[in-house]
């Protein structure tokens, strides 16, 4: 069922609506009263004219300069810069004729600029330009401070990681994506122009603009002779709403996107596409001090594929930022093989940056995407284009494509430039589970095939153990595991890096004797570990498997079912005993909470270190 608004704004709607059309329509009778015969049509012209060249130079000018300081605004967080922001906007609030008595401050004939140029400045086109972009320019300059403020600013970081300087990111990102609100920006400025009167009539009276020359023949004819002089500006108006019209109900077609998400299939020959250069390595030391946080890490893996694991706000996403030198710092240092790369600018570190949603930039097809990056080289783009099932896709944007499909443009626009280091910032965070499952297993197969190093950030313990050999676990800043994924997970080195990989029956206790640990509460298990060689009172900790540990009434631990849960459709009894709980597999529906039971736990399955 269709819903409506509530009656009483409806009403308050349609009365303003009303108001604003009424005036047009009071209008029409009045055409066959105009005095017509007396119209100075030549004159009537030339105001045009006159308004229509100074709002299309004085919207130029505006252009030109409102655009690099709306950028300005929207980039620049300092106390000045917002202050700079509201003076400027100042026009808006002041009456036109207040404008021009300010702009006569400056311009006027005794003034020392009006001095100087020898008051050239009023009662000339140039005056009415100058008045025009005093009043109108605010419209743009916020149009364009707004647009610029709700470009994701991950689109610029890409584009550096890419290899494009900052100019080049401007022009070719940025100001495309916020074209089409500075588009509007700019037709509203040029609009404010051509109807400019208040400032206008006091800095430059002649030569008549189309405003002036209104005013000029109302005091002398009245209404009667008003409305061949509306005319035209309506028909400006009427124009420029037509077109608005016409561009805000214009959308490209969309193809529907197929689901794009199916796994890829490794090559026949895998190592093929594995450039021909020494096994890379990374090592880095970051240090950042942003306000109360402090990131102090270094890691110097002996893999190429890692994983950077942690909670949210430990400082995962600042490392890869300042791995990818989008954050600028002294104190860090980045090599990667022989090369130092805290030494150079983002755009030559050769590397591969993709953000959550993988930083493709709206305005180009994937064709475009995979040609942007500055080195970018054909040959390889169009292996990756058929090895990555793209070559159907070339003309679509990408809102028309599906998240597996994005995911490998963006691995393909990266590698078309042959870049030795992947970055990906919880690539899969947005995803839902089946989805996520298939991408992540097309990245395991992709990295198989590629020499480059890559680096996984995510909170998903799961994730970083099928995607990486390497995983550093991180929380505040500050390293608290690393090693390979079978050595983290089998032995976490806390209680609190067991919580971040979401590890279960995990511990900690004291030995007893050989072969024998107290977990905790009297409860003593025993372990046939073959590492185990510590001393009695030694504190340690333990981690019982789950193929292990068995409900079985011939187990020699009595305990009380707690919960019953089902993960990814398995079964799972939490079983306390002791006070002490520990996860099994069970596929018993006779267990119920709060039933008792009988647990068994092998030594075989028991691992125990310091």
């Amino acid at each position: 069922m269709k819903r409506t608004a509530a009656r009483p704004l409806l009403w308050l709607a349609a009365l303003l609506a009303v108001y604003l059309c009424a005036p047009f329509i009071a209008s029409v009778p009045q055409l066959g009263a105009a005095d017509w015969a007396n119209v100075d049509w030549r004159a009537t012209w030339s105001a045009v004219g006159v308004s229509a060249a100074s709002a299309s130079v004085a919207s130029l000018v505006i252009l030109l300069g409102g655009v690099p300081l709306g950028y300005f605004l929207a980039r620049s967080k300092a106390r000045k810069v917002a202050l700079l922001g509201f003076v400027v906007q100042l026009p808006l609030a002041l009456p036109p004729l207040t404008s021009g008595v300010l702009l006569l401050f400056l311009l006027g004939p005794y003034s020392w600029v009006g001095r100087f140029t020898g008051g050239v400045l009023t009662d000339s086109f140039t005056g009415i330009v100058l008045a025009e972009i005093f009043v109108a320019a605010p419209f743009l300059i916020i149009a364009a401070k707004s647009a610029f403020a709700a470009v994701d600013p991950v689109l610029d970081d890409v584009a550096a990681t890419l290899g494009h300087h900052a100019g080049s990111r401007f022009f070719r990102v940025m100001l495309p994506v916020a074209w089409p609100a500075i588009r509007a920006g700019l037709a509203l400025a040029w609009l404010r122009a051509f109807g400019e009167f208040g400032a206008t009539v006091m800095v430059a009276y002649h030569p008549y603009s189309l405003p002036v020359y209104t005013y000029v023949v109302f005091g002398g004819q009245g209404l009667p002779a008003m409305m061949p002089l509306l005319l035209p500006t309506l028909a400006i108006a009427i124009v420029c709403a037509a077109l608005s019209i016409y561009s805000g109900r214009y959308v490209a077609a969309i193809e529907q996107p197929e689901n794009g998400d199916d796994p890829l299939e490794p090559s026949a020959n895998p190592t093929a596409s594995r450039a021909e250069t020494a096994d890379l390595r990374l090592a880095f030391q970051l240090r950042r001090q942003l306000g109360p946080f402090d990131l102090d890490i270094a890691w110097a893996p002996a893999t190429r594929s890692l994983a950077i694991i942690g909670p949210s706000g430990s400082g995962k996403s600042l490392a890869l930022r300042l791995i990818a030198g989008l954050e600028s710092n002294a104190s860090s240092a980045v090599q990667l093989g022989a090369t130092d790369l805290s030494t150079l600018p983002p755009e030559r570190r050769q590397i591969g940056y993709m953000p959550q949603d993988y930083g493709l930039f709206p305005h180009m097809t994937v064709a475009q995407q995979l040609a942007f990056p500055v080195d970018a080289d054909a040959a390889s783009a169009r292996y990756w284009l058929d090895h990555l099932g793209l070559a159907q896709l070339l003309a679509r944007l990408p809102h028309q494509l599906s998240f597996g499909q994005r995911q490998r443009v963006a691995l393909a626009r990266a590698l078309t430039r042959h870049s030795e280091l992947l970055l990906f910032d919880e690539p899969f965070a947005a995803l839902d589970t089946p989805r996520r499952r298939r991408l992540q297993q097309s990245l395991r197969a992709l990295q198989r095939e590629i020499a480059a190093v890559t680096i996984i950030v995510t909170h998903d313990p799961d994730e970083a153990a099928l995607l990486a050999d390497e995983v550093l676990v991180v929380e505040q800043g500050r390293v608290l595991q690393a090693g390979f994924i079978d050595s983290v997970f089998e032995r976490p080195a806390s209680m609190r890096v067991a919580e971040l990989l979401g590890l279960h029956n995990v511990g900690e206790g004291v030995v007893t004797a050989p072969g024998r640990v107290d977990i905790g509460n009297g409860l003593v298990i025993a372990t046939s570990d073959r590492g185990f060689a510590f001393a009695a009172g030694q504190r340690v900790m333990w981690r019982v498997s789950s193929h292990s540990i068995v409900i079985s009434p011939d187990g020699g631990y009595s305990g009380l079912v707690d919960t019953v849960e089902l993960r990814r459709g398995e079964r799972y009894v939490r079983v306390n005993i002791a006070g002490l709980r520990f996860d099994i597999p069970s596929e018993d529906a006779r267990l119920r909470e709060g039933a008792e039971c009988r647990v068994g736990i092998f030594a075989d399955g028991v691992l125990v270190w310091d």
